[in-house]
Order: structure tokens, then C-alpha cells, then sequence
């Protein structure tokens, strides 16, 4: 796609980024990087510690360097956290280096497939329904700005939705090559 470039998954927490990347980039046939992994293998630790021993910010500056590794190695599918779109030079960044694709979900689906997981540090505390409004709040213009596509991950199954959206990046190639 474009040339062979990355294609960069964007999106909130549970929009399906870690899930539909690696199908995708099976398909695509291209390498696939989740950041949040590359993160915790660089740390030696997860995501939890990180932000309890250095802050967000300490997460984020962590986050911000595993991304420009990521887009100088030969083209992936990258899926992102769901705060990567919070700096500007990240935007920048993704839209230079290959296609981005806002997985958007709406906050029903995304509540429902975040009930379980205990692993989020940003939903820690507090009621989940609200934090994630208020990310979603601050984060959507973000996305937005930051897509060159944005594909809906809430009403498809992982294989359709792959499927589809492979056929959305083939159609965005063929008409912006």
C-alpha cells in the first residue's frame, strides 16, 4: 500500500489495533509492531510499572521513540496506543512514514471489550464509562487529524473486519497512489 509504507493503526483502547494488526499485516504481507509490546520488552517490564515508576510522561517519551524506530524499519503494520496521537510531532510522523487508519469503536463496544481487562493504567481508578469519554474527548480531534482513513471496528467480527479494511486500503491505493 502506498509504495509499500507502513500503515499505522490509531485509535482508543479496545478499537481493536492489537487484534486486527496482525491479521492485517499477514495479509498485507508485511511485518507487524504493536508499540505497547515493543515498549514492554524495551522496559523489561509492563506498561503498569512504567507508569507507576515514571508518570505518563515517562510512558509517553518511551512511546514517542518506540514509534520513530518503528517507522524507520521496513514497512509494517503498526498498531499504536491510544495516546500515540497526543503529541504532534507522533501525527506527524505516522502521516509521513504510510497510510493511518483511525479504528474508531463506539463506547459501548469499547466499555464491553474492556471489562475485563485489568491491565490499563489510565482505568485503574475510578468509573471506566467516564474516563473513557473524557479520553475520547480529548483524543478524537486527534485521530481525525492524524487519518488518512478511518474504518468503524465495532459491528465486524476480526476476520471481516480485516478483510474489509484490507480492501479499503487497496481502494485509498488505487485512488491516491
Amino acid at each position: 500500500m502506498r509504495n509499500r509504507r507502513h500503515i499505522v493503526l490509531i485509535g482508543p483502547m479496545g478499537s481493536g489495533k492489537s487484534t486486527l494488526g496482525p491479521a492485517l499485516a499477514a495479509r498485507l504481507e508485511l511485518g507487524f509492531v504493536d508499540l505497547d509490546a515493543r515498549i514492554v520488552a524495551d522496559a523489561g517490564c509492563s506498561i503498569a510499572r512504567i507508569f507507576a515508576d515514571e508518570g505518563e510522561a515517562g510512558f509517553r517519551i518511551r512511546e514517542s521513540r518506540a514509534l520513530a524506530e518503528a517507522l524507520a524499519d521496513a514497512p509494517a503494520v503498526i498498531a499504536t496506543g491510544g495516546g500515540a496521537v497526543l503529541a504532534q510531532a507522533n501525527r506527524n510522523a505516522m502521516r509521513a512514514a504510510g497510510t493511518v487508519v483511525y479504528l474508531h469503536v463506539d463506547a459501548d463496544t469499547q466499555l464491553a471489550r474492556l471489562a475485563f481487562d485489568t491491565t490499563r493504567p489510565l482505568l485503574q481508578d475510578g468509573d471506566r464509562a467516564q474516563k473513557l469519554a473524557a479520553l475520547q474527548a480529548i483524543r478524537e480531534p486527534l485521530y481525525r487529524e492524524a487519518a488518512h482513513l478511518l474504518f468503524d471496528t465495532a459491528y465486524l467480527m476480526p476476520e471481516a473486519a480485516v478483510a474489509a479494511l484490507a480492501g479499503l486500503l487497496a481502494s485509498d491505493e488505487a485512488t491516491h497512489p
